[in-house]
């Protein structure tokens, strides 16, 4: 691909993912509830998604998305059933770690499936790709190398604005010492994850 119709790609893909959507929420809201460390396989499966939907885009399967539109939709309530359980154990969360032992954390893969479930159950990105590819590229005329281009640099952008808003989650949960600021913190957290979920049921 010529590097121009890369760089449009790329500001596109920018300006979009900059705008946090259900994912983005759950991410930060995850991160500033219980820390940086469990959200990075719910990161990974995020991109890996969202390369799967802009596989689909690329290669004109928009019409097989159409024809599995009903497991589509089983994956996306079991992420947002998923996202809800999440934000109940924020909202219970004990403010205070125990003494003997740090608290317990998720396990990756559970994060990971919740992530991919999340990202696959938004066919809004699909949306995204069909709607910018063909103004950038023959779609027709497709090559391994462009689609290994465009996949790259949308993980590279992916990565960047995530990790960003995992930093500055982070921080502002070093912020949070008192036990009351971390109730607080918890509950706004739990409210924000199950907005996210929300979002994400009535797309």
């Amino acid at each position: 691909m010529d590097a121009s119709g890369l760089l449009i790609f790329a500001g596109a893909l920018t300006v979009a993912a900059g705008s946090p959507g259900p994912s983005v929420a759950a991410l930060v809201a995850r991160v500033i509830a219980r820390g940086w460390r469990d959200v990075i396989p719910f990161a990974a499966a995020m991109w890996l998604g969202e390369a799967l939907w802009l596989t689909l885009a690329v290669y004109g399967l928009a019409a097989l998305a159409e024809a599995l539109h009903g497991a589509f939709q089983v994956v996306k309530y079991l992420g947002v059933a998923y996202l809800l359980y999440l934000a109940w154990k924020m909202w219970c969360a004990p403010v205070a770690v125990a003494s003997d032992g740090p608290a317990p954390r998720p396990g990756g893969s559970g994060m990971f499936l919740a992530g991919l479930a999340v990202t696959l159950g938004n066919p809004k990105i699909m949306v995204f790709y069909l709607a910018l590819l063909p103004t950038i590229i023959d779609l027709a005329g497709i090559t391994l190398v462009a689609w290994l281009e465009l996949t790259c640099i949308m993980l590279v952008v992916l990565a960047v604005i995530d990790l960003a808003y995992i930093v500055l989650a982070a921080r502002a949960r070093r912020v949070l010492t008192s036990p009351r600021a971390l109730r607080i913190a918890n509950r706004a957290s739990a409210t924000v994850m199950g907005s996210a979920a929300a979002t994400l049921a009535t797309q």
